[in-house]
This record gives C-alpha cells, structure tokens and sequence, in this order.
C-alpha cells in the first residue's frame, strides 16, 4: 500500500505480518549460506540397509520385465510394494549380507578414525614447531631492533 507523507513523496507502507515474514525470510537466507563443513572425501561410505540390498536385485528384475518405465519413482514403488509383502524368511538372505557390510564398514571406520587421529596428532606437531619458529624470529628481530637502538645512542 502506498501513502504520501507531508513533503508529498510516496513510499510503501507494509504491514506488520509482511515486515515479519520478510525478516524471517533474510534470516534464514543467511542460515543456508553457512556452509557446513566440508565432508571428507576418504571417509567410507555408510552401508546399505536390508531393504537397499534387496531394491539393488530388485532393480534389475523389474527393468528386465518392464524395459519400458523409466521412473525411478515407479521401482522404489514396486520395490517398496514387494519388500512389504516379503516374509521374514524371504528378507533373512538381504538382512545376512546389510550385516556382513555393516561390519566391514565399521572395520573401515575404526581404520579411518586411526589414520585420521594420527594425521591430526602430526598436524598439532607442525603447528607448535611454526608457532615456536615464528616466536623465534620474533626474538630475533627484537634483539635487531634493541642493537640498532644501541647503535644509534652510541652515535649520539
């Protein structure tokens, strides 16, 4: 809505409800340009689940037998419809094999974590030999300095 003030200049009047919603909406436009950390690109990758397992075979039967959809909308569906109907029987060979790479992951990670600290522990060791040198040669250019001073009252 628009209005004039004394001087006869328009200007906008917006609503309390609006002025709200605006400050809201820059808000979290500042909220998603945080960005998150970086992820690590050697990290191992989290396993699949039981049912990820069987949607993989899944998969490949269902575009054998329909090699006309393309959706991957249509096969999660159909997966999600059959895994459903599936009996505990059925669903124990894709539960084995979730566990068995469940396993290896955490091998992996118990890896990783071990490799990880260590390179950490060798990044501390380098950042306290610079923080030493450069208080090195902050020690060497103050005594520089106090020599030069020297010189120039001796001058006098």
């Amino acid at each position: 809505m628009e209005r004039k003030n004394k001087n006869g200049k328009t200007y906008l009047v917006v609503g309390k409800r609006k002025a709200a919603l605006r400050a809201g909406k820059s808000s979290s436009k500042r909220a998603k340009n945080v960005k998150s950390a970086k992820k690590d690109p050697n990290k191992p990758k989290r396993p699949p689940s039981a049912f990820f397992v069987f949607l993989e075979e899944f998969r490949k039967v269902y575009k054998q037998e329909h090699p006309n959809i393309k959706a991957v909308s249509a096969v999660g569906k159909a997966g999600g419809e059959k895994w459903k109907s599936l009996t505990d029987s059925e669903k124990a060979p894709y539960e084995a094999k979730a566990a068995k790479r469940k396993s290896d992951y955490e091998k992996l990670m118990t890896a990783y974590n071990k490799k990880r600290e260590s390179s950490d522990d060798e990044d501390e060791e380098e950042s306290e030999k610079s923080k030493s040198e450069v208080h090195d040669r902050d020690d060497e250019i103050e005594e520089e300095e106090e020599e030069d001073e020297e010189e120039d009252e001796d001058d006098d």
